[in-house]
């Protein structure tokens, strides 16, 4: 007879390969990004309505708690990093902004297929914004960062904010609380772990363009990971920090 634990194993792993599945499924679809969030989503509350219920409740919580609502704001100027990327190499966001306006989107990790989907989808639109200039970051160590690139298929840096320090600074990082904790940790994903570190915590997913001056034209922060900036959205608002006079270093 199977224990109490061994069932629970086994319906984490049954979960974990259904959700396996409905990526690639949400990944071939015709259809914007959020049509494929929102596919993935449906097909989630099909699978376990009670794990949804409690992301929907985790997500409220982070709601009426404000998360994100502090992070900085169109207009104003966003700080600085020195983050490495999948090789290790250290990459500045000044050193970034002397080439061209940048995107800044922050991820969850390579476990999250929301996330995944993201990455993908800005991997599909990097040579139509260019000059601008893109980088993902997450908190996730280089083999993971590594990983979440290759399938990305994107040429961007995918940084590694160790211990949320910088998501930290910018008030976008939240701390995981135990009820959330369990049920992540009851599918088998340590997120400690794919950190290299012992708290739960991970960044807000957001979007951020940058301007060469160094200010913020265009953001998008929700604690509802579940939705994320429409792809063309994020075309525009590159076209958009081109096409101002403010994009432009300030002179000295």
């Amino acid at each position: 007879m199977a224990t109490g634990t061994g069932r629970e194993t086994h319906m984490a792993e049954t979960l974990i390969a259904a959700l396996e599945s409905t990526f690639e499924e949400a990944r071939n679809l015709y259809g914007t990004l959020g049509e494929k969030l929102r596919f993935v989503a449906e097909k989630m509350e099909e699978l376990s309505p009670a794990y949804c219920q409690q992301v929907d409740d985790f997500i409220h919580r982070l709601e009426q708690a404000k998360a994100g609502v502090s992070a900085p704001q169109v207009g104003e100027p966003m700080p600085d990093f020195i983050l490495p990327d999948d090789q290790g190499r250290l990459v500045s966001l000044q050193q970034m902004l002397e080439v061209a306006p940048v995107v800044i989107t922050f991820l969850r990790g390579h476990w999250c297929p929301y996330c995944r989907l993201n990455a993908i989808g800005l991997s599909g639109i990097e040579e139509a914004i260019a000059p601008v200039q893109i980088v993902a970051i997450s908190a996730e160590t280089q083999v993971h960062t590594r990983a979440m690139k290759t399938e990305s298929g994107g040429n961007f840096p995918f940084l590694t904010d160790i211990g949320n320090g910088y998501a930290l600074s910018l008030n976008l990082a939240i701390w995981v609380d135990d009820a959330m904790a369990s049920l992540i940790a009851g599918l088998g994903l340590d997120i400690p772990k794919f950190q290299n570190q012992d708290g739960w915590i991970m960044p807000i997913p957001s979007v951020f363009v940058v301007a060469q001056n160094g200010l913020i034209t265009a953001r998008h922060v929700d604690p509802d990971y579940r939705r994320r900036l429409e792809i063309e959205d994020l075309r525009m608002a590159a076209e958009a920090v081109m096409a101002t006079p403010s994009a432009f270093p300030v002179a000295n």
